[in-house]
């Protein structure tokens, strides 16, 4: 038997006798443990006998041992960290913890099977083989559990919209993406320096063929970065009512890396390159702090017309409609003395622009009708003409 066997057993039932009470407390059970670890000694004498005369045995048990150690630490480990978590008010602290016990169990597990492998009569290249495969496999759970963390982490952010508003639910997937791609980036560059791999032809691969890409598809690479910038920047979103310099409006419908599609009043969908929405001027009507529009209605009065009796209609036929909001209330403006009639304004809101030619078709109707009811004209332009005199050969007739 020899002394470190003897060691590890000592320490076996210093362990035991310390997780009962009982035998520590009593002074009198001292005996029964010395007597206790002679039988235990020679009962695991052929045992240790044969660990110590097979290499192979050797690893295995070390590899069997660490199995459980590193299970047991990481239960242990991970009930203590849950017990903190639970006392908080977040819930991202558990998805955290609940992410992390893989990579920190199979971290432990490693230095166990790496120690058992070397106690086994291998050869020096299934030695290397096997620690590279090791070390890639941890890599590859370290990078998964990196892109969950960051896709969480971005999640959160894109919720505190009031304090991080570059970060927001609709440039989610930009940020999830770009962080992916620098996550798996590095997992890659990891794996290649543990296989020992030289990248300088790689990256000057990657460099030559990337100039090649860039003077090809440079159109395509220019929607592409328009599209990220305008994900970044977000003047628009799903759903908004735009004006691409006042030739097309209508409904984005959807927001792509290399185009924007919209559905025109007609039904119509146009999908515009981000390339070109990004050199355009954009009116979005509805990007203010409220999705309602107002509409201007100009009309003119005959003069001589009674201008108290045109706000009433102009007011009431707006406060009538189903369609304009009641606040902002409607109100009417008095805005020139014109050539040949007074000019009156008539504004009110609708609740989506989607609203605007609808109501705006519906008020000019009823203006048309109260008008002609009431009795007041709407002038239009008129031109005299003046005969100063009649040619010779018509006066002669």
């Amino acid at each position: 038997m020899t002394i470190i066997s003897r060691y590890i057993i000592k320490v076996v039932l210093y362990f035991f006798s310390s997780a009962l009470p009982f035998l520590w407390v009593q002074s009198a059970m001292a005996a029964q443990v010395t007597s206790m670890e002679d039988r235990l000694i020679s009962m695991l004498e052929p045992i240790i006998t044969l660990l110590s005369q097979n290499p192979w045995v050797q690893g295995g048990a070390t590899i069997l041992i660490t199995l459980t150690v590193a299970s047991f630490l990481t239960w242990l480990i991970f009930k203590l960290l849950r017990r903190l978590a639970i006392s908080t008010k977040y819930d991202l602290d558990d998805q955290i913890i609940l992410l992390l016990r893989p990579p920190v169990y199979y971290s432990l597990l490693v230095t166990g099977i790496t120690a058992g492998l070397n106690l086994m009569p291998l050869s020096d290249k299934i030695l290397l083989l096997s620690g590279k495969c090791i070390k890639s496999i941890g890599v590859i759970i370290w990078i998964y559990f990196f892109s969950r963390l960051s896709s969480l982490l971005l999640k959160r952010l894109a919720g505190l919209t009031n304090k991080y508003t570059f970060i927001q639910n609709r440039t989610l997937t930009l940020f999830n993406n770009g962080a992916t791609i620098f996550i798996f980036g590095i997992g890659i560059y990891a794996i290649f320096v543990i296989w020992k791999i030289d990248m300088t032809a790689w990256l000057a691969s990657a460099g030559i063929a990337g100039i090649a890409v860039g003077f090809a598809a440079k159109d395509t690479l220019s929607n592409l970065f328009s599209g990220v910038f305008i994900l970044a920047d977000a003047p628009y979103k799903v759903g908004d009512y735009v004006v691409l310099d006042r030739v097309d409006r209508g409904k984005v419908t959807h927001i792509g890396l290399r185009s924007t599609r919209i559905l025109t009043r007609d039904f119509v969908e146009i999908t515009v390159p981000n390339s070109i929405i990004g050199n355009s001027t954009i009116m979005n009507q509805s990007g203010g702090p409220t999705r309602k529009m107002r509409i201007r209605i100009k009309v003119g009065v005959a003069y001589g017309t009674d201008i108290d009796l045109v706000r009433s209609i102009l007011v009431n036929i707006a406060q009538n409609d189903p369609n304009v909001c009641n606040s902002p209330e409607a109100k009417v403006r008095f805005r020139l003395f014109g050539a040949s009639s007074l000019d009156f304004e008539l504004r009110c809101w609708v609740a989506e622009p989607e609203l605007h030619g609808k109501t705006l078709d519906s008020l000019n109707d009823a203006i048309y009708k109260e008008f002609a009811e009431n009795n007041i004209e709407i002038p239009y332009a008129k031109q005299d003409l003046y005969i100063k005199g009649m040619p010779d050969h018509l006066t002669k007739t």
